[in-house]
């Protein structure tokens, strides 16, 4: 896992440093002193993982955080407990308290390992007929034979299952989400929804029928969605 570590403070950022050269599966691509440095590492790689400091001079890492549409997986490490609530909140990994011990650090890491080999394997594997998200602190899992459809909210998804009335509520954005999602069984078809092909009963306009919903459906999608059902441009 290729991983950056953004810290402020010197001997913290060697000591990270030093863990996560002691990892065999973690590969370090850079030291950042601050979260301006490490958006510039993102922006020219990829990165699995960071190892995000939160109190830091001109961007706090809650800030860094916030201001990703699409990002890595994320550990916290700082000093504070104060923080650990809004940590959660946006699905961080973990959230490490300094000084770290390295068995827990690498209890950590190891649940990182685990989602990414497991979101590595859905990508690779169009057939995966599941997949795993990040919520309520857990990863959990999705049978995609179980989705209706998928409805943006700010930062998040809401993940509407024909098993529940609760939507599943994961911090991940539209684009992410499509590309998780096997293209031959699901569209989206308005800004803001996706849905399941095959839970559609009917396309009427501007709206589609998913289940007992009717969702919207974009001008700049619908050409797409009648070429897929077979139906022609029907107005």
């Amino acid at each position: 896992m290729k991983c950056i570590a953004v810290d402020d403070e010197a001997p913290s950022l060697y000591l990270l440093e030093d863990n996560i050269r002691r990892v065999p599966f973690l590969k370090l691509v850079r030291s950042c002193s601050n979260a301006l440095e490490a958006m510039e590492v993102l922006q020219q790689e990829k990165i699995d993982l960071i190892f995000l400091d939160i109190e830091m001079p001109e961007l706090t890492g809650l800030a860094f955080l916030k201001s990703l549409t699409s990002r890595p997986l994320v550990i916290f490490t700082t000093a504070y407990k104060k923080y650990a609530i809004e940590g959660y909140s946006l699905d961080v990994l973990d959230y490490l308290l300094k000084p770290i011990p390295f068995d827990r650090f690498l209890k950590a890491v190891n649940k990182a390992y685990e989602y990414h080999t497991l979101i590595t394997k859905q990508r690779e594997t169009a057939a995966t007929p599941y997949l795993f998200v990040f919520a309520e602190y857990s990863l959990m899992k999705v049978d995609l034979q179980d989705i209706l459809y998928i409805e943006a909210l700010k930062d998040y998804v809401k993940i509407f299952l024909l098993s529940t009335d609760k939507p599943i509520v994961t911090k991940l954005s539209m684009k992410a989400m499509e590309e998780r999602l096997p293209a031959a069984a699901f569209m989206r078809i308005h800004k803001s929804f996706i849905v399941a092909l095959n839970k559609i009963s009917f396309i009427r306009k501007h709206i589609v029928k998913v289940g007992a919903k009717e969702v919207p459906l974009g001008d700049s999608y619908r050409d797409a969605l009648y070429s897929i059902t077979g139906n022609g441009n029907a107005g």
